[in-house]
């Protein structure tokens, strides 16, 4: 049976003896196992998103005539890239009409409404022609090609003329005219 000592260690002064109380350990081994388990799981089960590039035709440097491509005036949508975040387009021709000068917002209304009457008038696919010019900005060239990429206007990659020295006078008169040259 268990004794109870009463008699205290500090001369007879009666007091309560405590016990010693022990540090509390906890053993996170198992939790760090299970948490690498599970991220190296999603790890190797998701798939990783793959870099999205847009095919884009450019002319070559050495162009021969027998390459050439012949460009129905009817079917060809000039995009001209200003400042000011804003676009000069034209159908057909540089010189036979004028640009038309709108911002980004308008220019997506813009493209399906000329894929639509192309498709219409000619039943072939519009083809688009983008010029960014010395004043516009990578964000706006970057822009245009998401727009056209969206109205899914090309089946083929839109075709993009960077040299400044292709800007044709008439273009660059009406984007002179315009104040985005």
């Amino acid at each position: 049976m268990a004794e109870l000592d009463t008699s205290s260690k500090d001369g007879g002064k009666g007091g309560k003896v405590r016990s010693k109380k022990q540090s509390t350990k906890v053993d996170l081994t198992a939790m760090v196992d299970l948490a690498f388990l599970l991220i190296t799981f999603f790890m190797l089960t998701t798939s990783l998103s793959k870099p999205l590039a847009m095919d884009i035709a450019k002319p070559d440097k050495d162009a021969k005539d027998e390459n050439r491509l012949e460009l129905r005036e009817s079917q060809t949508m000039t995009i001209l890239l200003g400042k000011n975040n804003k676009i000069a387009w034209y159908m057909g021709e540089p010189g036979k009409s004028a640009p038309t000068i709108e911002g980004f917002n308008d220019i997506r209304s813009s493209l399906l409404k000329n894929k639509k009457n192309v498709k219409e008038s000619t039943g072939r696919d519009i083809v688009i022609i983008v010029k960014p010019t010395d004043v516009s900005t990578y964000k706006n060239f970057v822009d245009i090609m998401d727009e056209i990429n969206i109205t899914k206007t090309n089946i083929n990659a839109p075709a993009v003329d960077d040299d400044p020295n292709h800007l044709l006078d008439s273009e660059k008169g009406a984007m002179k005219a315009a104040g985005i040259l």
